[in-house]
């Protein structure tokens, strides 16, 4: 899949010192600029991974729709393997970026773990539409489809929403794909996203989930939490 607007990429360093890309034709950034490792961290692992893991019996099964640079797939390996916690991965990527631009993102060398690189290397060269094992306790299965493409083929205990904003992608922040999403998940589970746009919180309680309010990162007064009953 191609779009023009994806296709100029440049490579910039966050206030945390971790790296992210922006996309010059819309004027927008894959990570926060306050701190790309910060926000992560945050939205998705602290505020979504260690609610979720918590209540997991077996694995935890995650869907990602906004693989991206791969930071938030690196960080829940890094915690999955840490916590002994197996993780079933799922990624949605319609515009991957190169394997090149990959190489150059600074996020293995930001983590205490000699694994990291391979591991991280690994995320970005590994097969689409192929459960890859990244070690003992991760799984990763890439595709490279948009979400309104998705079919899902079991239930989610946890979903990182990290596509780009309402303004660059309004067309994945709707009623009709937030049904799809809230369908595919399992009864108590989360979903988490950097975004608080009040018609994106009422699209999310329309379709029937209960949402949460929280402090955002460092730079982001708030972010959400949503979770199906």
């Amino acid at each position: 899949m191609t779009d023009r607007r994806f296709l100029a990429r440049n490579l910039v360093t966050t206030a945390d010192g971790s790296h992210t890309i922006y996309l010059p034709a819309v004027g927008e950034h894959y990570h926060s600029s306050f701190g790309a490792l910060r926000e992560s961290r945050h939205v998705f692992l602290e505020q979504g991974y260690d609610v979720a893991a918590a209540c997991a019996r077996d694995r935890l099964r995650v869907l990602e729709i906004g693989l991206g640079t791969g930071l938030n797939a690196l960080l829940t390996w890094d915690r999955a393997r840490h916590n002994l916690a197996p993780v079933a991965y799922t990624a949605l990527e319609p515009f991957p970026v190169t394997e090149e631009l990959a190489c150059q993102l600074n996020y293995p060398d930001q983590l205490a773990a000699r694994a990291a690189r391979q591991a991280f290397a690994a995320l970005h060269r590994c097969r689409w539409g192929v459960i890859e094992p990244l070690g003992e306790y991760f799984s990763l299965l890439k595709l490279g489809i948009t979400v309104e493409d998705f079919q899902p083929s079991g239930e989610y205990d946890l979903v990182y929403y990290d596509t780009f904003s309402p303004a660059v992608q309004p067309e994945v922040w709707t009623r009709r794909v937030f049904e799809k999403v809230f369908g595919c998940m399992s009864a108590g589970s989360l979903l988490v996203t950097y975004c608080a746009q009040g018609e994106v919180r009422r699209n999310l309680r329309s379709v029937g989930f209960a949402l949460e309010r929280l402090a955002g990162p460092p730079g982001k007064r708030e972010m959400t939490r949503a979770r199906k009953p």
